[in-house]
């Protein structure tokens, strides 16, 4: 058993963050499920459908649950499946180096997933490199 990885975003960020990852790494060494949420729609209206994509991505040790934009509904969203029993850990600011360190140590619990991801999206952000 491993963690499993869900995307919550807007649509078009975490397929093309899976995607480069991808071809990147290869084969995926972690489930990485991506579920969007549209601008127009609501995060309780969709809850039943991301409930579905958090069971895809549980493997049996949990889900960590990396969503786009702090505050935005996709976050809204991913709080509100960590309410559901199934053990979740969040982490938002989902970039491709968050995803990219995450998959290198998985074979990392859930809660040292959680802090290896928030580390790997700041230690992404370089300002003023020559």
């Amino acid at each position: 058993m491993s963690v499993g990885i869900l995307l919550v975003t807007h649509p078009g960020i975490g397929p093309a963050i899976k995607a480069s990852a991808e071809r990147m790494l290869g084969r995926l060494p972690l489930a990485v499920v991506c579920f969007e949420l549209a601008f127009e729609q609501q995060p309780e209206a969709r809850l039943p459908a991301a409930s579905g994509a958090l069971r895809e991505a549980d493997s049996g040790d949990g889900v960590l649950i990396l969503s786009d934009l702090y505050g935005a509904s996709p976050s809204n969203l991913a709080s509100r499946l960590s309410q559901l029993g199934t053990p979740t850990e969040r982490v938002s600011g989902l970039n491709l180096s968050m995803l990219l360190r995450t998959l290198n140590y998985a074979e990392q619990s859930l809660g040292e997933l959680a802090r290896t991801a928030a580390s790997g999206g700041r230690n992404g952000v370089v300002e003023g490199h020559a």
